[in-house]
């Protein structure tokens, strides 16, 4: 009889399914289409909920995310929109705002309460910019992977005006934005053939 750490970690190393990781990267698409489908509270809390434990430098978690999902919330979010992805975001149920807190360091005691995490970061302006970008961006892309998994589809971009966007919703310059992600239940109206991606042997190395 396997003991329970064995059995534990047995668990851990098991694959998931093919189906799985088709639904996750290799048949998923960035969607410019959507269904007239809300996506309700509950399922926005889960997502969270799912995403927020993937890994971020010292647990810093800067990022910040503001789901915008009513019709004054999207014609507000419209205004800093070009105009190539304007359908995509009016039609959407929801476009999140994926932004990085220049102030992290603040929440350090909490989401590192064994030792003083907060310090290293106070005044160091290009550290705290260096792990806001990098870190924000890892949250954005579990996000995502989340999003799909709880049966979702997402419909990244960078197509907008980050310093308007920022005056707007930011003022008081604590949070940046760094990309914007529709969701929903997507169409495939407007879908494109999928772009290829490059080989192994052009991407990656083995040392």
């Amino acid at each position: 009889m396997k003991s329970e750490s064995a059995a534990q970690e047995e668990e851990r190393s098991i694959a998931v399914s093919e189906a799985v990781l088709d639904k996750l990267f290799r048949t998923a698409r960035t969607r410019n289409a959507w269904q007239d489908r809300p996506v309700p509270d509950e399922v926005i809390q889960k997502l969270y909920d799912t995403f927020k434990w993937g890994p971020t430098a010292a647990n810093s978690n800067p990022a910040r995310f503001v789901f915008v999902r009513s019709p004054e919330g999207k014609q507000r979010l419209l205004k800093h929109i070009n105009p190539g992805n304007v359908a995509k975001v009016s039609t959407a149920p929801c476009t999140v705002i994926i932004a990085g807190d220049m102030q992290f360091y603040e929440l350090m005691p909490q989401l590192f309460p064994s030792r003083d995490m907060r310090t290293p970061f106070v005044g160091k302006t290009e550290l705290i910019a260096e792990v806001v970008q990098r870190n924000s961006t890892l949250q954005g892309a579990y996000f995502m992977i989340a999003a799909r998994a709880l049966g979702l589809d997402c419909g990244p971009m960078s197509g907008f005006n980050k310093a308007t966007l920022d005056a707007d919703y930011f003022p008081d310059g604590r949070l940046s934005a760094n990309f914007i992600c529709s969701i929903g239940y997507g169409s495939d109206v407007n879908l494109f053939p999928r772009n290829p991606r490059l080989n192994f042997d052009q991407a990656c190395q083995i040392l």
